[in-house]
């Protein structure tokens, strides 16, 4: 539960400049790499599927890929409700950090289209199986189960890094098979790379105010979830692309958990309130336990 009847004003005033420097940054370095998903579908591939119905024969991507690009589609799709959520918890927030989320979304638009018209002009989906997915995703809906925007924007931080590994991990699976799929892939992992900085430079703000902040930390990093998660099939989907296309658990911890562990320095933090203490001994036992499981695995050659 967050905490109650204390003062840590998540939107704290004499955080606005130091919001304010790190947007201008993102809009500039964005501004820089901006780009138009047309440039990279092979648009030349398209034919009709009246004419020339869909076949299994006609899917050029082993499984395991064509199911990572699949599943990273209908995690995508579910921007809508996680621009809600996060329109919720920031309301009456400083301006800009609702500006950041309204260029975030504007930015994150273009992935779910240019992943699905990528499978679909490649004839590696299923149009019409692709679209019932898509649907029956869209239709679940997601919200994170988080009540404080530090919650939320620790959580986003998680999600974005993750995601950015996961697009560079596939992409390098899928080099020998198809370059152009790496390459639209890479593409995408550049935006989830400024979306992941932005938000943890701001939790970084956040500690440096207020370590007792980490009590927040600790809710979102020990219950992460991907958006996907309530995806058809969602663990038989990642237990594939875990063993074929290079990202799982291991990949997880190293990549994502114990970089964000290091990179907000959660073992040198001094909170002052004994609920963020526990919370911050209680987040370093939860790491060494995924560092466990990590290596593990890991000696098992898993991802």
């Amino acid at each position: 539960m967050p905490f109650q009847n204390y003062n840590l004003n998540v939107f704290d005033p004499q955080l606005e400049p130091y919001f304010t420097e790190l947007y201008s940054q993102h809009r500039k370095r964005a501004t820089a790499i901006d780009w138009s998903y047309h440039e990279f579908i092979p648009w030349e591939l398209g034919r009709s599927f009246v004419e020339e119905p869909w076949r299994i024969e006609q899917r050029s991507l082993p499984h395991a890929i064509y199911t990572a690009v699949e599943t990273s589609l209908l995690t995508e799709v579910n921007l809508p409700f996680f621009y809600h959520h996060l329109a919720e918890t920031f309301k009456g927030s400083l301006h800009v950090l609702q500006d950041f989320i309204h260029t975030w979304v504007s930015e994150e638009d273009q992935h779910s289209s240019l992943l699905e018209t990528y499978l679909i002009i490649t004839r590696n989906a299923n149009p019409t199986e692709l679209h019932r997915l898509r649907k029956e995703v869209v239709q679940g809906g997601f919200s994170p189960d988080f009540d404080t925007a530090m919650e939320t924007m620790v959580y986003t931080t998680i999600q974005e890094l993750a995601t950015m590994v996961f697009y560079n991990n596939v992409a390098k699976a899928a080099n020998a098979f198809d370059q152009r799929l790496t390459r639209l892939l890479r593409r995408i992992a550049k935006d989830e790379t400024l979306h992941f900085a932005f938000y943890r430079d701001a939790v970084k703000g956040y500690l440096g105010v207020d370590h007792n902040f980490v009590y927040y930390i600790h809710k979102a990093m020990t219950s992460f979830s991907m958006p996907g998660i309530s995806m058809p099939s969602f663990k038989k989907r990642m237990d594939v692309i875990a063993k074929h296309a290079n990202y799982g658990p291991v990949a997880y911890f190293n990549q994502v958990f114990s970089y964000l562990m290091n990179s907000w320095a959660i073992a040198d933090l001094k909170p002052s309130r004994a609920e963020s203490e526990s919370a911050r001994q209680d987040l370093l036992n939860y790491s060494l336990k995924l560092k466990r499981i990590s290596e593990r695995l890991a000696s098992k050659g898993s991802y």
